[in-house]
């Protein structure tokens, strides 16, 4: 019945490619038909996701079918696990575009982007599925094409065709890693089937296999210093397909890790630490360029990396327990991750879907020019908040009780014997405390001054007609009267924005159009389950501890479950959680406060008082001064200007003013990609002088070649 039910997604999906591809350009009444497939197929693929999860493992044997050797299909709880969660996000995701791409969005109804939507659902599920080398790495390889073409269809100039070039190359890096990694193992156990990979003995070729391996499904998922595509590629997909790459796709990264936890077996205390501590980094440098940047998907994209990075580092603990054989704290690790997956899917996949209704109503994705936006979308507003309130980890969403569930994993250092393993989990455990500091700052801005601030951009029009400086404590404070400072991502920000003269507010409208109505559903949903899930958390750790039991013993999963309601992090006597009680006394407490303030108050707490604002000391700031989106991260980028690579310098406008220019740059582009490229280039350019050479100086080449090979060859013997 499994397997019926992902035979017809298959069919449902290659359908959707034909249509798109056949009719879906020049029939706009066809154009949602291909994401309506997509979407049956989604909800196809999630039903048989959760048969597989509570039903026994089964392996289908194909032959060979790919001529390649023979071809199993594996449906196991493991499998299961993501199926479900990959087809729910999926069926999300195709209504949202399905009435997306109903209006006027043409960047999404050229030929092609349907179809490589399709590419991507049926991708994600053969390497979900796949039992053997060959059809897991075309399934992966498939899907960097799905990323490559989603990405690549708004190209209008050199910087975008740069981000869907680079999606492509990460994802063939990532698989090449993959494939050596993979042949490495089939080498020592002679088979190409993933489950015989298990009996692999330990040595330098398995150590080697085993980095290479983690390497290449954290290349896929954005972790330092491969993280570079994912800023730049997000952003480039057409609208609500952004969350199916961010939300979707990338999980099949998480679940490579999962799946190849117990076939590498127990590691080297060196390549633990290295992941416990790479994980840290990753979020932190994820999380303070989310806090500085000014292009909202960027943000999100950027956000990606954070949550990947403490997805990292929980999973780095589930190794520790692998590697230490204890198993209380590899099932620690990996519910702890398990759970940051869930949230962070979820969480995306709203932010995504309901930023591309903000953004299609203003036709720009800069934060000074969404300020406001949320008073006229209230619902989109609403799931958008919910969603970054738990990509901050912040109460009653499930995001805050995943990060609960790190961070006390992390805590379960003390329970090991090796120093380097205490020393890497206390390090990782720091970073990621710190990446929650960071992360409610981030999304607080983007929040309270996007969402919930002032609509209009009056003062960054006056500061660019010349006029008053910005608010006390803003950018714009610091220095004299006629000198500004403006934010550079890599480039000038100073660009024209919606209310200042001379410019025209493109997109106006979009928003409000029947589309962005038939999302209405899609969203209320998805921003109640980034609460709903915390507050059946027990249930919700019941159906992940199903799922993993390929990974570790459901016995060992079960203490998560203190009590029907209460949750701990396995270990017993450890600090324990409710977030079901949580949520309802937190209800409770707010009908208790509404209904004492009514009653003390008599009524009046209800009436509007208005009162001269106050403006702060500075004297020549106006009541009509408010934040900016940058003014308000500016005292960040100051605190880590050595790890955003902050840099300010004075210039001269075409006014006369005086202009303070801050920019920043990620440290793995500024120290690593950029000399490794001038390197490159160097080296190319040598190398093209042979191209002009002569017949003698060719012949002499080979000649010295030939006697390099003869003499290693007798070295070697």
């Amino acid at each position: 019945m499994r397997i019926d039910l992902l035979a017809a997604a298959v069919v449902l999906l290659l359908a959707a490619a034909v249509v798109d591809l056949a009719w879906g350009g020049g029939r706009p009444s066809l154009r949602p038909t291909p994401y309506v497939l997509a979407a049956l197929a989604s909800a196809t693929t999630a039903a048989a996701g959760v048969l597989a999860v509570l039903s026994p493992a089964r392996t289908l044997d194909l032959g060979t079918l790919l001529e390649l050797g023979r071809t199993t299909v594996r449906l196991d709880p493991l499998t299961g696990l993501s199926l479900t969660l990959v087809g729910l996000l999926g069926v999300a995701v195709s209504v949202s575009t399905a009435a997306w791409v109903s209006g006027a969005n043409r960047a999404a109804t050229s030929v092609g982007v349907a179809a490589g939507y399709a590419l991507l659902l049926a991708s994600v599920v053969v390497v979900l599925v796949a039992g053997d080398v060959f059809s897991f790495l075309l399934g992966w390889e498939s899907l960097t094409l799905s990323f490559y073409i989603l990405t690549g269809q708004r190209a209008r100039d050199r910087r975008d065709v740069s981000a869907s070039w680079l999606a492509l190359v990460t994802g063939r890096l990532s698989g090449a890693l993959l494939l050596v990694g993979f042949l490495l193992l089939a080498t020592q156990t002679h088979s190409f089937q993933l489950a015989a990979f298990v009996h692999a003995p330990d040595g330098v070729l398995h150590t080697l296999a085993a980095s290479l391996v983690i390497a290449g499904f954290a290349a896929k998922v954005g972790a330092v210093p491969l993280q570079v595509w994912m800023p730049r590629a997000y952003p480039r997909a057409p609208g609500p397909l952004r969350a199916a790459l961010a939300g979707l796709a990338v999980n099949v990264g998480f679940y490579g890790l999962w799946r190849f936890l117990p076939l590498l077996g127990p590691l080297p205390e060196w390549l633990v630490v290295t992941v416990l501590v790479g994980g840290g980094l990753t979020a932190v440098l994820g999380v303070a360029f989310a806090a500085v940047d000014d292009r909202l998907n960027r943000l999100v994209a950027f956000s990606s990396v954070e949550n990947a990075g403490l997805i990292l580092t929980a999973f780095g603990v589930a190794l520790a327990g692998e590697t230490t054989h204890q198993t209380a704290l590899l099932a620690a690790g990996i519910l702890a991750a398990s759970l940051q997956v869930l949230a962070h899917a979820v969480a995306k996949t709203t932010l995504f879907l309901s930023g591309s209704v903000l953004e299609a109503d203003r036709g720009t994705d800069r934060l000074e020019e969404l300020r406001g936006v949320g008073r006229e979308h209230p619902l989109a507003a609403g799931a958008f908040a919910l969603g970054a309130l738990t990509l901050a980890g912040l109460p009653p969403t499930i995001g805050f009780a995943s990060e609960w569930f790190v961070l006390e994993a992390l805590m379960q250092q003390f329970r090991l014997a090796p120093l380097a393993l205490r020393l890497g989990m206390a390090t990782g455990g720091a970073l990621v405390a710190l990446t929650a500091g960071l992360a409610a700052l981030a999304f607080a801005r983007l929040v309270g001054v996007v969402l919930l601030g002032p609509p209009g951009a009056e003062q960054e029009a006056t500061a660019r007609r010349g006029g008053p400086r910005g608010p006390a404590g803003s950018a714009g404070s610091a220095g004299s009267a006629g000198r500004r400072e403006v934010d550079r991502m890599g480039r000038r920000a100073g660009v024209p924005v919606a209310g200042a003269p001379g410019v025209r507010r493109v997109g106006h409208g979009v928003g409000r159009s029947g589309a962005t109505r038939a999302t209405v559903g899609v969203l209320g949903v998805l921003g109640g389950a980034c609460v709903g899930l915390a507050v059946v958390a027990p249930l919700v750790v019941s159906f992940l501890v199903a799922g993993l039991a390929p990974v570790v013993p459901s016995a060992a999963l079960a203490p998560a479950r203190k009590s029907p309601w209460v949750l701990q992090p396995v270990e017993r006597g450890f600090s324990i959680l409710s977030p079901t009680w949580f949520a309802v006394l937190l209800a409770v407490g707010v009908v208790a406060v509404t209904v004492f303030a009514l009653a003390a108050s008599r009524g009046g707490v209800l009436r509007v008082r208005r009162v001269p604002p106050w403006r702060s000391a500075s004297l020549d700031v106006g009541v009509d001064q408010h934040y900016s989106a940058f003014g308000y991260a500016n005292a960040l980028r100051h605190v880590l200007g050595n790890l955003l690579g902050a840099s300010r310098h004075v210039v001269v406008d075409e006014d006369g003013t005086a202009v303070v220019e801050t920019s920043v740059a990620e440290p793995t582009a500024r120290y690593l990609y950029a000399p490794l490229r001038r390197g490159l280039l160097w080296l190319s350019g040598q190398v093209r002088r042979l191209q002009s050479g002569r017949l003698e100086a060719y012949v002499a080449y080979m000649l010295a070649a030939l006697v390099a090979v003869l003499v290693a060859a007798a070295v070697l013997r």
